[in-house]
């Protein structure tokens, strides 16, 4: 009887050996709805769809700053959003913020690529400031907005050297001039004011290129570019002055029918060779003017910031 009973439990113990086994080998990886494989102690907030994985909240922002910590921020932002959406008086509603500015932020590549990330990052980091001010995350999102601006100043001084080297100087002075008017306490604008002033010499407005290299050397006296800047500086100001109040006052005069063109279009036509027009136009948006009919007193069209205009 005991030689039976005994026989009984090797048999039971082998069968459960057996069977832990077999679930052992066919289990496999678990994978999100997408197919892609997940890890961590956290890894079933992908799996399945149901409502209250979908309203609530900790699922929500565990989802969030999984696709976060895996660099998938398109995904990241998604799930910050819709916590947002559906939390927004949340105790986490600040941080969701400040991580989709941060995730925004961290698409943008270079700053000769598309600046909409950074964009979209500053209105983030903004609505943060303006929808939960004096939070614990204030400070970095200053920190992160200056970052943004630095960025983009110097994607409109990439951009305004573009336009610059290939002669197309009417896009290149819009460039230089937006960040003198935005970022002129940025590490840039020296060398931006140096290169609107050589701008506004190859156009011709050697009055307005002497005006901006004085103020390069007022305001920037130990920039790298202000040793070029002076050297330019004594190199026009022993030509003689092209003023642009007398090229505007010129334009103003009556003319007769016959004469189909102002000064200023002569002016850029002697300057500039012919082929660059046809580059004018094709590197700026819809919204800059034609270059034949812009006189030099005519301010410069603004464009949207990131049009590559």
């Amino acid at each position: 009887m005991r030689v039976r009973a005994r026989g009984v439990l090797i048999s039971l113990t082998v069968f459960v050996t057996l069977l832990g086994l077999a679930n052992g080998c066919s289990s496999k990886p678990k994978t999100t709805a997408e197919g892609k494989p997940v890890s961590g102690t956290d890894e079933q907030i992908f799996l399945g769809d149901t409502i209250e994985k979908n309203y609530d909240p900790n699922v929500i922002m565990k989802r969030g700053e999984a696709f976060f910590d895996k660099e998938e921020f398109a995904e990241a932002i998604v799930e910050y959003q819709h916590f947002l959406e559906l939390h927004r008086a949340h105790q986490l509603a600040v941080y969701a913020q400040f991580r989709m500015a941060e995730s925004h932020l961290r698409m943008a590549k270079s700053i000769d690529r598309d600046p909409e990330p950074i964009q979209k990052s500053i209105a983030a980091f903004e609505r943060l400031r303006k929808e939960f001010p004096g939070s614990k995350y204030e400070g970095q999102a200053l920190q992160r907005l200056e970052d943004c601006h630095d960025w983009l100043a110097k994607t409109h001084l990439f951009v305004g050297q573009f336009y610059y080297r290939r002669a197309s100087y009417l896009a290149a002075a819009h460039r230089f001039d937006q960040i003198m008017k935005d970022y002129p306490d940025k590490q840039v604008a020296p060398e931006a004011l140096y290169y609107l002033a050589l701008t506004y010499q190859e156009l011709g407005a050697n009055d307005w290129a002497i005006e901006r290299l004085q103020l390069l050397a007022e305001k920037y006296p130990k920039s790298e570019f202000s040793g070029d800047g002076r050297r330019l500086l004594a190199k026009l100001e022993k030509k003689p002055s092209s003023s642009p109040q007398a090229i505007a006052a010129t334009s103003d005069a009556p003319t007769s029918d016959s004469q189909s063109t102002t000064p200023a279009t002569q002016l850029f036509a002697a300057k500039t060779p012919a082929s660059s027009f046809s580059s004018i136009a094709a590197s700026t948006d819809q919204h800059q003017p034609n270059t034949a009919s812009l006189s030099l007193r005519q301010p410069f069209v603004s464009c949207r910031l990131g049009a590559w205009c």
